[in-house]
């Protein structure tokens, strides 16, 4: 087994992008988590009412591709959330295989109090870096997400 380093200029680079990346990711993971909590709610519960409703009524299948996670999962949280009276399901008009999300006025008013809150929580974690810095980061993100996609294809 090699030590640390030694793979090349390059490699050793990237190993130490990925790194880098991961442990800020989880830094940044553990303040959402963390304000999270305090609403009563677990982060997929949390994900999937704010992908509704920030983007409307959605099949369970799509949701589960917004927020990278198997179809399984998505049932599980959804079931949760309609037992808590959150959100109801509906089957398509037009796909009776399909079914839809969508948020009741109880789900609509929780994630509407609370997600203000944890954007605050999330934008007081990126105010470690310049506004320039959170665009370029971001724009730079986006560049090697889509560049590592691309080529999976």
């Amino acid at each position: 087994m090699k030590s640390r380093g030694g793979y090349g200029a390059a490699t050793d680079r990237a190993l130490a992008l990925w790194v880098a990346l991961a442990r800020c990711a989880a830094s940044v993971h553990r303040v959402s988590a963390r304000d999270i909590q305090r609403y009563g709610l677990t982060q997929p519960q949390f994900a999937v009412l704010e992908v509704l409703y920030h983007k409307g009524p959605l099949p369970l299948c799509t949701i589960g591709e917004k927020l990278l996670v198997t179809s399984g999962n998505i049932t599980y949280v959804a079931d949760q959330l309609q037992k808590a009276g959150y959100l109801r399901r509906e089957r398509s008009a037009e796909d009776r295989r399909v079914i839809r999300a969508r948020l009741t006025p109880k789900g609509a008013q929780l994630i509407g109090r609370f997600f203000p809150e944890h954007a605050g929580a999330i934008a007081r974690a990126a105010a470690h870096l310049s506004l320039r810095e959170q665009a370029a980061l971001t724009r730079l993100l986006k560049k090697w997400g889509r560049a590592v996609q691309a080529a999976e294809a």
